[in-house]
């Protein structure tokens, strides 16, 4: 039966305390969990429409019977940015008070659970699993927030910290349907590109900051580092941020078919019974994050895009123009490596080094940091 749960978070004055809602689907004895949540960043809003299309199927197939483990629900992931609106400008990327990113610097703790898992695990995946979720959960119940948003990202990941699936709901500026995950979970990831028609599938290990869809999943590929000679760690879960096309792309339209993509997925991943639609063609080969280029311009101007986002880009191709109104110098853009263009930027006025655009070409060659600021 639908349960609606509400998480206080800590209030930075008195007066001024925000929730976060989550909305629980499922057996009374589910088989196992999946948790999806939208909006993380405030002013991406296409995964919010999805997510509400997700409440009515939900219920839906939970009064059917249908559904085979728990889902958890969670629509607005980030009241703290939703609330951020300057002079009529949403600014739901970053916390005002910190600078920080929203989706930065979740809790990391794969060394205190691996020191407290010395002696207790054995050769049995299964009993290593529910030990390790254990000591998960009392690490994350142990936190004691300090500010509101030190608050907002306990209470998400303590919502999914025993889940076997993490969906995080984003979007770009404006961009193709496209998707970030690891390596070890693109198997398991391949039918939810299949699924939703993304044109790109970027896959990343660690690409630093210790993004939401990454600080669970990476402290199971520690322990599994820190003990594989010994014992047998599964991965206890594994996650996938899908960024669902731009920022102005909310319509119903989107939203209904991006919505039975994900239930397509959750019978095929065994969350959901019946029989899924048959899988799409995979639209590009998944890529390493490592081979992403940020194409930047050296100078600022006005911005003209001669390339669209799903366009194939060739090696040394221009993909803008930067206009000088007052002197009248032209500055062409070049990509310097071959691969789909799958986001481009919304601003029309461009600063000097400012990134315009994001190709996937198929080959690493960055290392460190990996992400957007």
């Amino acid at each position: 039966m639908q349960r609606h749960q509400s998480h206080p978070l800590l209030a930075p004055v008195p007066g001024t305390e925000r929730h976060i809602h989550s909305f629980h689907y499922g057996p009374a004895a589910p088989q196992g969990k999946v948790y999806i949540q939208a909006s993380l960043h405030a002013d991406e809003l296409p995964g919010m429409l999805v997510a509400w299309h997700l409440k009515q199927r939900l219920a839906e197939l939970e009064s059917a019977g249908l559904l085979r483990s728990e889902i958890v629900l969670v629509p607005v992931a980030n009241p703290v940015g939703l609330d951020q609106v300057l002079m009529d400008i949403p600014l739901g990327r970053y916390e005002l008070e910190s600078g920080q990113n929203f989706n930065r610097n979740f809790l990391d703790l794969s060394t205190q659970i691996g020191d407290e898992l010395e002696g207790q695990l054995n050769q049995d995946p299964a009993h290593n699993l529910q030990l390790i979720r254990h000591h998960l959960r009392q690490a994350m119940s142990a936190q004691t927030p300090t500010t509101q948003l030190h608050s907002q990202r306990l209470t998400l990941q303590t919502l999914a910290c025993d889940a076997d699936l993490i969906v995080d709901l984003h979007c770009d500026f404006e961009a193709v349907a496209h998707l970030y995950t690891t390596p070890q979970a693109w198997p398991q990831v391949e039918p939810l590109a299949r699924y939703l028609g993304a044109q790109a599938s970027l896959l990343a290990t660690d690409s630093g900051g210790q993004s939401f869809d990454e600080c669970l999943p990476l402290l199971w590929w520690q322990l599994q580092q820190r003990f594989e000679h010994c014992y047998a760690i599964p991965q206890g879960c594994f996650a996938v941020t899908v960024e669902l096309r731009g920022q102005g792309d909310v319509s119903h339209a989107y939203a209904e078919q991006d919505c039975q993509a994900l239930i397509d997925y959750l019978i095929d991943f065994g969350a959901i019974s019946g029989a899924a639609n048959p899988l799409p063609p995979l639209l590009y080969p998944a890529t390493p994050l490592a081979g992403v280029e940020p194409v930047a311009t050296p100078v600022g101007g006005l911005l003209v895009f001669s390339a669209k986002p799903g366009d194939w880009i060739e090696v040394g191709q221009m993909i803008a123009e930067i206009i000088d109104p007052v002197s009248d110098r032209l500055t062409p853009v070049h990509a310097t490596r071959a691969g789909l263009l799958f986001a481009r930027s919304l601003r029309r006025m461009a600063t000097a080094g400012m990134v315009i655009a994001h190709v996937a070409s198929r080959d690493a060659y960055r290392s460190g940091y990996l992400l957007s600021a």
